[in-house]
């Protein structure tokens, strides 16, 4: 775990400089894809050359962070000196592109919106946000055929009507109203069903299927739309775990264990 962030509410500076032991590794190849309202660079990072294409975007609502936490020990994980088959495996199988941060202005704030009230989440359509016009050119250019779509759910939400507190929440989101299954979309529902048995092995009884109802002006899913695979992750909260650092380890441990799947 990167001990430099310790919090869930770091500012864009205080997270980025955090990054920097990780960045300067020749493994990642770090982009500026844009500013956001206020004028914060938006960066992707790369990692891998293989031709399977993974994105992965965090912290669009900025009051997310519990992936954007996850997001940077994988990256300490990735630029680690000592050797590691699975890294290797996925850096010769995978392009892996890391969007950590999506909402600086709104992390900042430590609030859901951008800096003048939007929500990135539902602006995929109209593209109003230079937030949503960067992770939507980098889609394009990109053309991934996996997305890994990260939140972070209410804390009070439960497993069921009557369940303990969800600690995590899974789907594979719909590209359409009818809620159908093509092929992309059970593609997606494979890794989602790792996802599931990776996570309740280490917090059972608190994993649950988010709601799938489709949104046609959410990433998430239009992203199928587009041509990805997406899985949607939504951390929500466990006990004692005020700044979601025991989710943050789950997180990381699992995405990795997606990315070699």
């Amino acid at each position: 775990m990167l001990f430099e962030i310790v919090t869930r509410r770091i500012t864009h500076v205080d997270y980025w400089s955090a990054l920097q032991p990780s960045l300067v590794s020749k493994r990642l190849k770090v982009d500026v894809i844009g500013r956001s309202m206020l004028g914060r660079e938006l960066r992707s990072i790369t990692f891998g050359t293989g031709p399977t294409k993974v994105l992965l975007w965090s912290q669009m609502h900025g009051d997310e962070a519990t992936a954007t936490m996850a997001l940077a020990d994988i990256l300490a994980w990735m630029t680690a000196s000592n050797a590691d088959g699975i890294r290797d495996r996925i850096a010769s199988s995978l392009t892996v592109v890391m969007i950590p941060m999506l909402n600086p202005d709104g992390a900042e704030r430590f609030q859901r919106e951008n800096a003048v009230g939007i929500d990135v989440n539902r602006d995929a359509r109209r593209l109003s946000t230079p937030e949503a016009r960067a992770l939507k050119a980098v889609h394009e250019k990109l053309k991934p055929d996996f997305g890994f779509n990260l939140h972070d759910q209410n804390a009070r939400t439960r497993v069921g009507r009557t369940g303990p507190q969800a600690a995590i929440a899974l789907l594979a989101p719909a590209a359409d109203s009818a809620r159908s299954w093509p092929p992309l979309r059970a593609r997606a529902r494979l890794i989602a069903a790792g996802l599931a048995r990776d996570f309740d092995s280490q917090v059972p009884g608190r994993v649950s299927k988010y709601d799938d109802a489709f949104n046609p002006r959410a990433f998430g899913d239009l992203m199928g739309v587009w041509g990805t695979s997406t899985i949607l992750i939504e951390s929500g909260a466990m006990p004692n775990d005020p700044d979601k650092q025991g989710l943050r380890r789950l997180n990381a441990a699992a995405i990795i264990r997606s990315l070699d799947f």
